[in-house]
């Protein structure tokens, strides 16, 4: 299931990152690594920018980068 499929509020555990080379730099850069718990916070009508927390960090992604996060909803 990917990050953009999951409830607001859901808590998930990211289980692969779909994507080439610089995708997964980005994400990384971001905190976003497999492993690594994230929580959505919200998401925009339409497919606009979905935010998560990550640790203590609140990151906006775009629905294409939502799309190649899979995770694992706890």
């Amino acid at each position: 299931m990917s990050l953009k499929e999951i409830q607001i509020g859901d808590k998930a555990k990211v289980i692969k990152l779909n994507g080439g080379l610089m995708f997964k730099k980005r994400a990384e850069a971001l905190g976003i690594r497999v492993g690594s718990m994230i929580e959505k916070r919200s998401a925009q009508f339409m497919n606009g920018p979905i935010t998560i927390k990550v640790g203590n960090t609140n990151i906006a992604l775009g629905v294409g980068m939502a799309e190649k996060i899979i995770v694992e909803v706890l």
